[in-house]
């Protein structure tokens, strides 16, 4: 048995990162998040874990699409998914996605570093966990609360 330690290779984009159990996650995820937000780019990658045990991919951006595919590659655990977006949060496309019956768990939605936590055992590989940014510095006072309140009305998300 074998734990590693898959550093996310991103730049400026959100990264989903799931479990999904069906050769049919590549096609119903794009239409998921190309419905969700107009003006989305995106780039998704699924690892099969029977059969060919191919890197099964998609999107409307070409970078994206590559990113996704050398991260799932790294990634290697079967059944596992991961989504690179520009153009939209995951906030718009999350409930598209769980809306997808072969939909199987969520692991990280995130703009932050992001490591991935795999576990190898022999031809098998699967994901334990996610590290997502860093460790809080403290807790919040009555000031930061007053800036986390208007940061949301300024973008639109609470009125």
């Amino acid at each position: 048995m074998n734990i590693r330690i898959v550093k996310i290779k991103k730049e400026d984009e959100n990264v989903i990162i799931g479990q999904s159990h069906f050769i049919k996650t590549v096609e119903d995820f794009y239409e998921a998040l190309i419905t969700s937000s107009p003006g989305i780019k995106f780039g998704l990658a699924f690892c099969e874990a029977s059969g060919k045990r191919l890197v099964r991919h998609d999107g409307n951006d070409i970078e994206l699409e590559n990113r996704a595919v050398e991260n799932a590659m790294s990634i290697g655990a079967g059944h596992s998914f991961i989504i690179h977006i520009r153009n939209a949060y995951p906030i718009n496309v999350l409930p598209h996605l769980r809306s997808k019956e072969e939909l199987v768990n969520i692991f990280a939605a995130t703009a932050n570093d992001l490591s991935v936590v795999v576990l190898d055992e022999g031809d098998q590989s699967g994901i334990i966990g996610v590290l997502d940014g860093y460790r809080p510095l403290g807790v919040e006072g009555n000031e930061e609360v007053g800036e986390r309140k208007k940061f949301l009305r300024d973008i639109g998300y609470k009125k």
